[in-house]
């Protein structure tokens, strides 16, 4: 069985689950903090750096196991991770505790989604930080674009007393933060995306967690027996889009993670470019436009944070998916244009045309 086969058969709703646990932004407690006294612009670059710093090298370099809920919108996903640092770097297990029966297990940059019911695996390599990490790349500009508010008051998730602190954005083309940190390992206990009028759109926290000397090795071990599944490694190669025509219009602080050229079936490719500020993340994909696709329209589509913009560019479908206002999704799309290379315009290509 192809990998193209096999995705097809997955439907929509893992591929939304994959998208949410990678993308993963969410949680903490919505009441009101005695806040400490604000620093100069200078203290407070350095102080939103240091500290989503020290979150990710907690997410790297600590031993916990737990089980923690996110919430998008209305819908509510639970899912319970193991993570072991060893002689050989990270080693983690995530499982999805809702919906169809999925693991991921992770051996630092590789990582095998386990499909039990077509005994398969899928295996990628990827670096992927998600919750409790928080970065996407070095993020070395988000002290220009962000500044961190932090609480002196303590509070209290799964059991643990922990710091808050929020990430105010210093424009419209980003959501807010308020962030939970464990007191003693800086551990990202919960998560909130917050909304221009400081609203909670979502939220991903953790509802047990034991760490240290509690987290074994044996807590790795997959649900099921694997030996004799199929192994399949989509086949992904370096896709760029500013030679094959493609204009992006890039928010201002945002930077390429990755252009990928990935399969959708057998005769049909999906480019792919992320891009991210550091935290937030957004993802552009193009695809030929087909005649026999009825009912696909350009549009938009909103759920708690994340916003999908679609349309259609010349003899392309573009669509831009993030964890980012609308308005900066639209921005980009809109502004996007297709200029085919010389010698390589082919009939129905209108430069920048859109419908």
């Amino acid at each position: 069985m192809s990998v193209m086969a096999v995705r097809a058969r997955q439907g929509a709703s893992f591929k939304r689950a994959l998208a949410a646990l990678w993308m993963g932004l969410a949680a903490c407690a919505g009441q009101a903090w005695a806040q400490a006294p604000a620093a100069d612009a200078s203290e407070q670059g350095r102080a939103v750096v240091e500290l989503l710093t020290r979150i990710q090298d907690a997410a790297r370099e600590l031993d916990y196991a737990g089980v923690f809920a996110h919430q998008q919108g209305s819908a509510l996903m639970s899912s319970r991770i193991v993570h072991v640092v060893d002689g050989t770097g990270e080693r983690e297990r995530l499982e999805l505790l809702d919906g169809e029966p999925r693991e991921f297990l992770r051996h630092n940059e590789t990582v095998q989604c386990l499909i039990p019911e077509q005994k398969i695996i899928i295996r990628e390599r990827s670096r992927g930080d998600r919750f409790p990490a928080i970065m996407l790349g070095d993020g070395q500009d988000l002290d220009q674009y962000y500044r961190v508010r932090s609480h002196e008051a303590v509070g209290r998730v799964a059991g643990h007393e922990c710091h808050v602190h929020e990430l105010i954005p210093v424009d419209s083309l980003r959501y807010g933060y308020r962030l939970c940190t464990d007191a003693k390992t800086h551990l990202l206990l919960k998560l909130q995306v917050l909304s221009p009028e400081h609203g909670v759109l979502d939220q991903i926290a953790f509802t047990s967690l034991q760490l240290g000397k509690d987290v074994t090795p044996d807590q790795l071990e997959p649900s099921w027996d694997t030996a004799g599944w199929q192994v399949l490694e989509p086949r992904k190669t370096h896709a760029d889009f500013a030679r094959k025509g493609w204009r992006i219009s890039v928010p201002a602080g945002f930077r390429t993670i990755t252009q990928l050229s990935r399969p959708m079936s057998e005769s049909r490719r999906v480019e792919q470019l992320v891009l991210s500020d550091g935290l937030a993340a957004i993802s552009v994909f193009i695809e030929p436009f087909g005649d026999g696709e009825p009912g696909r329209s350009a549009g938009s589509v909103s759920k708690g944070s994340l916003n999908i913009q679609k349309l259609r560019i010349g003899d392309f479908w573009m669509t831009a998916v993030g964890d980012v206002p609308s308005a900066a999704l639209q921005d980009l799309i809109e502004r996007t244009q297709f200029v085919p290379p010389a010698g390589n315009q082919t009939p129905g290509e209108r430069t920048g045309s859109t419908e």
